[in-house]
């Protein structure tokens, strides 16, 4: 197996350099567009760093699109997210191991609005019932996500974007009431 590296290219509209967001990981930077040799076969690559995660993952450029890389969202996209955190959280009535499911495979589709509805529907107000082990896990792996590609697009640090995270999350309708209060609320109307 050998590596050869090519410097600055682009391929299908990714080029060294650029941050990119890949669905299982979240916002990486693509360093650079290697070749290697794969049983007989030469591969383009591209090499991905994710520093927070202190990781480099290798993607062919053939399979980039498909299994959906994808560019930065545009500052638009990310206004259209923060309005999603502050609606009203949407908690379905089926089990947790489903809606767990659920939420998982939001999270990891790299989609900036399904992660956004993860983060609205997880998030607990200090005056709210606290939250289970694997639900926090799944709210602190939804926030850092949308979180990271926040601060990457709007060029702020991790911790600024959460705060923007939070404060948009704030905004939302009946954050200070519990559950119970909102569905009899519902069952009356």
């Amino acid at each position: 197996m050998t590596t050869q590296q090519k410097k600055s290219s682009t391929r299908h509209g990714f080029k060294t350099g650029e941050s990119i967001v890949y669905p299982a990981h979240g916002v990486g930077q693509i360093v650079a567009i290697d070749e290697q040799v794969v049983a007989g076969m030469s591969l383009e690559l591209f090499v991905i760093d994710f520093e927070k995660d202190k990781m480099r993952l290798k993607v062919p450029v053939a399979k980039a699109v498909s299994i959906g890389m994808r560019k930065l969202s545009e500052t638009d996209f990310v206004e259209r997210a923060l309005k999603v955190v502050q609606g009203r959280a949407r908690v379905k009535r089926t089990m947790w191991s489903r809606r767990a499911q659920e939420y998982d495979a939001k999270i990891n589709s790299g989609d900036l609005i399904s992660i956004a509805e993860v983060v609205r529907d997880l998030y607990r107000a200090e005056n709210q019932p606290e939250q289970s082990y694997s639900e926090r896990q799944l709210y602190e792996a939804a926030l850092d996500r949308m979180a990271r590609e926040i601060a990457a697009v709007n060029k702020m640090s991790e911790t600024e974007a959460v705060r923007l995270v939070e404060v948009n999350l704030a905004k939302g309708p009946k954050r200070g009431k519990t559950v119970e209060e909102d569905d009899t609320q519902e069952e009356a109307a």
